[in-house]
């Protein structure tokens, strides 16, 4: 019988796990599983990761409240791939925690997060996770064939933006300081760059 971890030295991690797993890990570090493999999370964000996270946080928020789809940021699980609708914790091996997303399907929400793929994905980078959030996820999203995919790059002021299209993405000019993004999605999320970027 599993058991309650609250040691993240206790796992090995090279193994293999399931959602069933990740439910009983208590420590303080915060990890993802990417097909079973742990991957794990950045230390506590930046202040600056932190503004934009705030501020996209208003803006979206002001765009679906009052909407029939969700908006959730992170801590907030969603578990892909092999995901089953029995809810079936051994047959789910991969949880993210998006740092922000949006679902118009409310039948994928229970009260653990996201059982499926979100409509739009946020991911705001941080030095120690880019590879991971390039690369790793930007296949894992592709592969769950989420709808629209942004990448935040603080250190750059830019956002990149990935839509699916023949469950493939394909990204649009980089959104810089002086310009405006609009999602190809929810055009209604329209507004300037330097709103997400400024420092108060």
């Amino acid at each position: 019988m599993s058991k309650i971890l609250t040691n993240i030295d206790q796992l090995d991690l090279n193994g293999t796990y399931t959602y069933a797993d990740y439910l009983l890990w208590q420590f303080s570090e915060r990890v993802e599983l990417i097909k079973g493999k742990i991957l794990k999370m950045s230390p506590a964000p930046s202040r600056k990761h932190q503004t934009v996270s705030r501020e996209l946080t208003f803006l979206f928020g002001d765009v679906f409240r009052g909407t029939a789809c969700k908006m959730y940021i992170a801590p907030f699980d969603v578990r892909l791939i092999d995901y089953k609708k029995s809810t079936n914790d051994e047959q789910v091996h991969t949880v993210v925690q998006p740092d922000l997303c949006i679902i118009c399907d409310v039948s994928k929400l229970d009260d653990r997060g996201c059982l499926g793929a979100p409509d739009l994905v946020v991911e705001i980078l941080s030095p120690g996770n880019s590879k991971k959030e390039m690369g790793v996820k930007f296949d894992l999203y592709e592969e769950n064939k989420i709808k629209e995919y942004w990448i935040v790059e603080p250190a750059e002021n830019s956002i990149f933006v990935y839509t699916l299209k023949n469950g493939k993405y394909i990204g649009l000019k980089p959104c810089i300081e002086g310009e405006k993004i609009k999602s190809p999605l929810f055009p209604e999320l329209d507004f300037e760059i330097e709103k997400i970027f400024k420092e108060n």
